[in-house]
């Protein structure tokens, strides 16, 4: 109906068959289904998703298998058990983690004494886990509090402006909830993806709305050029951070893992409040004239 080839041969949806709640429903019930979920978490474990070592505290050791030994042989080396044992492919290590009750240098004494070879060890205190934490979610919501603010201040309506800053919020909430229902930590890194899915989703976000409210042409016309644009650059970001993802676990790279995995989870979402959400509160401000 625009005449706009849309990116990757997808198929142009026709907007006009869908009602504004039809195309708001899936969004919203993703965002509620999510938020349900963060919040049965936090009931239960009494935080709304799972903090590693690095906001807890605690000892991460990387260590290299001798001859025959297994995992099982890993875990029974050590009078505490271990909090969790991973292995890298890419060169047959293990990273074992202990909470912060357990001396680094004991630990690492015990792997060399069951004849494991210690390739590196990180401590992390309790105290400065907890300091650490405060920092980064205190770090996200001013981010996102001062995203709200421009995104008002450049727009000064409020469907508009408030379409954008709820896209943001579950672009944010739904990678969350993932985290918890896979039994992924927050690190740095899950942190870091974070603060990078604020800038992501509101350059989709304010792409659209640019198109629609500043550019000439009719609605649709102005959506569909707006789409050109932003599903390009959102799933040529998307198949980066897949490739990357899959070669940081091969390798053991956490940091770069957690990352990846979390900004495939927040672009996917994206995707989906930007073209679905944002665009059905776009029409019904347009059309309906609410909040102008």
């Amino acid at each position: 109906m625009s005449g706009v080839q849309l990116p990757f041969g997808l198929p142009e949806v026709d907007y006009s068959n869908y009602s504004n709640r039809q195309l708001a429903a899936l969004p919203l019930g993703v965002l509620l289904a999510a938020l349900l979920v963060i919040g049965g978490f936090w009931v239960v474990t009494g935080a709304p998703v799972d903090p590693g070592i690095a906001f807890t505290g605690g000892t991460e050791m990387r260590v290299v298998a001798d001859g025959d030994a297994t995992r099982e042989d890993l875990r029974t080396a050590f009078d505490t058990q271990p909090a969790s044992i991973r292995s890298v492919p890419s060169d047959d290590s293990y990273i074992v983690t202990f909470d912060a009750d357990v001396q680094a240098r004991q630990v690492e004494s015990r792997a060399q004494d069951a004849g494991f070879e210690v390739l590196s060890v990180d401590s992390t205190s309790a105290s400065f886990g907890e300091s650490a934490q405060i920092q980064a979610i205190g770090g996200v919501i001013v981010a996102f509090a001062g995203m709200s603010v421009l995104v008002f201040g450049m727009f000064r309506t409020f469907v508009p402006s408030i379409a954008v800053v709820v896209s943001a919020f579950s672009d944010i909430v739904v990678p969350v909830a993932l985290m918890n229902l896979l039994g992924i930590e927050l690190t740095l890194g899950s942190v870091a993806a974070l603060l990078m899915l604020i800038g992501y989703s509101v350059d989709s976000d304010i792409l659209l709305n640019n198109h629609i409210i500043r550019r000439s042409g009719r609605f649709y016309e102005s959506a569909y050029r707006a789409m050109e644009t932003g599903i390009t650059m959102t799933l040529t970001s998307l198949s980066a951070m897949i490739v990357m993802t899959l070669v940081a676990t091969a390798f053991g790279i956490g940091l770069l893992s957690s990352i990846g995995l979390i900004l495939v989870f927040g672009l996917a979402t994206d995707l989906m409040n930007t073209y679905m959400l944002n665009m059905s509160l776009l029409r019904w401000w347009k059309y309906e004239g609410v909040g102008r």
